[in-house]
């Protein structure tokens, strides 16, 4: 196993970004503390379901946006999971962070609650771009958050996302350089994609919305790669840069194909029970969840065992978006099965994948077409 994590949702935002299709809902009020109680509510339904404890080594806080949240807020979850599970001494807590609503008297607060790692969701650094992608926060905004970020805590992350309408590959070097330059020990690089039923999808739909081609988002990407790689900030993962030792602990738990718990509108969580692999996705309307949580002492919409076949293809597709990629033999173990000798001959031939020993990994050239690598080799 790669561990054991507990994913807290916060589903409230102060507006809705055009391009986002996470789960997220713009609320005029609501009861902090009521929210807070069916969090904990939940997260005891899903540890009374596991076969044991698992010790938690990662927490992560994402939305919406968890920097709504007040820090007493934050520290009473954690409350909730201490009770419940032993925890890591070196436990990761991070919390997602908008510079719209975030401050350094914001950050103090985290810090005490128990949050010792920050994502800080900058997306771009020129404000045009910042309100094409509905953005509330300035350039200057942002980097004031992120400077209080990263003087309250050791370990800041900072997210943006490229491959927007018209950039250039001049516009994102000088982009990515001033983004190096502030020394985050980690950084996620997300190419824009149009997501369906967002208002960037209508607009793509009428021609009024254009990403790069194919064959530029390459040459941005390769960009990335390129000065991240220079920066000491190469790539763990497809979109994700760090510093070594620096990787996100939680993000590597998804890859790595751990368990993890999920708790609050819309989470998604991996656990095991009665010695099976179990899917649970909680209910997505905000308030559909507080009341279902209310009546029953969770929110579930499904929980539903995973088939090992259906887990091996799971843990395949999420390991092989790692550079250290994928070790045969210890996949075998876990699942009494592997990918076709013959697929991955053929792939590493033709330069899609690396083999070192029992490990592959996807190369340079397969990482760009890494969903085609994967559906061979999960065939």
């Amino acid at each position: 196993m790669s561990g054991f994590g507990v994913y807290i949702h916060w589903p409230f935002c102060a507006a809705k970004c055009p391009y986002c299709d996470f789960n997220s809902h713009v609320r005029q009020s609501y009861d902090e503390a009521a929210w807070i109680d069916a969090i904990g509510r939940e997260l005891g339904w899903i540890r009374s379901q596991q076969d044991d404890a698992p010790r938690v080594g990662t927490v992560f806080f994402g939305g919406g946006t968890p920097s709504l949240m007040s820090g007493k807020a934050v520290a009473r979850v954690l409350e909730h999971v201490h009770r419940l599970w032993p925890m890591a001494n070196d436990c990761e807590v991070t919390l997602e962070a908008n510079p719209a609503s975030a401050d350094a008297g914001h950050f103090a607060d985290y810090r005490a609650a128990g949050v010792n790692r920050l994502s800080v969701g900058m997306q771009a650094l020129n404000d045009a771009d910042l309100k094409f992608l509905g953005r509330l926060h300035t350039v200057t905004e942002g980097k004031a958050a992120l400077k209080a970020a990263m003087e309250a805590f050791d370990r800041v992350s900072l997210d943006l996302i490229y491959a927007r309408p018209e950039q250039s590959i001049a516009a994102w070097r000088a982009e990515l350089r001033d983004a190096l330059a502030f020394g985050t020990e980690h950084l996620s690089l997300y190419q824009l994609t149009i997501e369906p039923q967002t208002p960037f999808a209508a607009l793509a739909r009428t021609g009024r919305l254009h990403i790069p081609d194919d064959e530029h988002a390459a040459a941005l990407y390769d960009l990335t790669q390129e000065m991240c790689e220079a920066a000491g900030r190469p790539a763990y993962e497809i979109s994700n840069h760090a510093a070594s030792g620096a990787e996100c602990r939680h993000n590597l738990l998804y890859w790595r194909y751990g368990d993890y718990a999920g708790a609050g509108p819309g989470a998604h969580g991996r656990i095991t029970a009665c010695g099976k692999r179990i899917a649970t996705v909680t209910e997505k309307l905000p308030e559909r969840w507080l009341q279902t949580v209310a009546e029953r002492g969770e929110g579930m919409a499904e929980q539903s065992p995973i088939a090992p076949e259906d887990a091996a293809r799971e843990h395949l597709v999420m390991n092989l978006r790692l550079r250290e990629g994928l070790d045969l033999e210890d996949f075998a173990r876990r699942w009494n099965w592997k990918p076709d000798e013959g697929r991955i001959i053929a792939l590493v031939q033709d330069g899609f994948l690396a083999r070192e020993r029992t490990r592959i990994a996807a190369t340079a050239k397969g990482r760009l077409v890494l969903n085609r690598v994967i559906a061979e080799l999960a065939n």
